[in-house]
């Protein structure tokens, strides 16, 4: 075979020749592979997908295993760097502090405070600002 080509000599031996055995039990794996990757929300890698074929009774490598996900395309959850929410200021802080830490009024509309917080949604981060009467 060159370039792509085959003879036709070659492609009816090809045609007839039955499934070897490793392409049925890799088949029969692949569908247990893709089985646990699903019933694992779809974040179990090559290990621990290995480890679970191992503990149902499956005599299956590590490698072969991997070469099987890569085979179907199924990868685990990748962890990465979480991202960076705040940063430390390098000069020290210049704000003043108004109320001195007395959180307390006689009535209401006199000390208002306020802070801001991130929340982690799935589709990132979202800032969101509280202003409060402190009489309240």
């Amino acid at each position: 075979m060159v370039g792509g080509f085959i003879t036709s000599r070659g492609y009816r031996e090809a045609k007839s020749r039955t499934v070897c055995a490793r392409r049925l039990r890799d088949a029969v794996l692949v569908e247990e592979i893709v089985k646990i990757f699903d019933d694992n929300f779809r974040v179990y890698g090559i290990r621990k997908i290995w480890r679970a074929m191992r503990r149902t009774g499956w005599d299956i490598g590590r490698e072969q295993t991997g070469r099987l996900m890569r085979l179907t395309g199924i990868c685990g959850a990748r962890r990465g760097r979480r991202p960076v929410t705040t940063r430390p200021s390098k000069v020290p802080d210049a704000r003043p502090d108004l109320v001195n830490r007395q959180f307390r009024a006689d009535r209401p509309n006199r000390l208002w405070v306020a802070d801001i917080t991130y929340v982690r949604t799935l589709s990132g981060f979202v800032y969101t600002a509280f202003v409060t009467d402190v009489y309240s």
